[in-house]
């Protein structure tokens, strides 16, 4: 499986001006049929089948190092599988908000988010983004000189701010927020990802019940 090229679509334009394929292509849920994972010795995936809804959000669960980051690297095409089949990813633009934060460290939070955006983002819309998750007190500081609540919050922030981004993917993405924070954040992503394919990794029930999703377990 690969991500759409350029080459893709243009063939693709081509047979639809030759009448080969319908001109309305539908696309699936994402389906994993069979699909193992293995790093050297250690047997990560095994025979894994689920299947991810279009438009829905499901939340992955299950203890640690059974699987779940890697079942989402496998997603993103950081990783390859041994064996199995993957569907649905043929028209899927991601974005995503990793375990560590990743983010421009010396940069400050508005450049952080400009670099994964085409379209220009004005201060004031930013700022107003900002706002409707509690940060306050950035304005001009490296990313660096930020709390770790602050900066995972820039991170979930650039992920849902990417441009066309039609499937979210988010690995713990909630950790270190006290209790009200994470309460204000899960209703903003909740808000901004309707529409969108969204799968979240996440050790905490609660989570899943706030956002609405399927909870598959491994």
């Amino acid at each position: 499986y690969h991500f759409p090229t350029p080459h893709y679509h243009r063939s693709l334009a081509a047979s639809r001006r030759h009448g080969n394929v319908p001109k309305m292509v539908h696309y699936m849920n994402i389906t994993l049929n069979n699909i193992s994972k293995s790093f050297g010795s250690l047997s990560v995936l095994k025979n894994l089948s689920l299947c991810f809804e279009e438009h829905k959000t499901s939340c992955i669960m299950g203890p640690s190092g059974c699987g779940k980051t890697t079942l989402l690297h496998i997603l993103l095409g950081l990783h390859s599988i041994d064996s199995g089949e993957i569907s649905g990813l043929e028209d899927k633009r991601p974005a995503v908000v990793f375990q560590e934060n990743r983010l421009f460290e010396q940069q400050d939070a508005f450049t952080n988010i400009r670099a994964v955006c085409k379209r220009p983002l004005s201060n004031e819309l930013l700022a107003a983004e900002f706002d409707k998750i509690g940060l306050t007190d950035y304005n001009g500081k490296p990313v660096a000189e930020l709390s770790g609540g602050m900066k995972r919050r820039v991170a979930i922030l650039r992920a849902l701010m990417v441009d066309d981004a039609n499937l979210i993917l988010m690995d713990e993405p909630f950790k270190g927020l006290d209790e009200a924070l994470k309460l204000q954040v899960m209703q903003y992503v909740k808000e901004k990802t309707q529409g969108k394919t969204v799968i979240f990794v996440t050790h905490d029930k609660d989570e899943s019940e706030a956002l609405g999703a399927k909870l598959i377990l491994l």
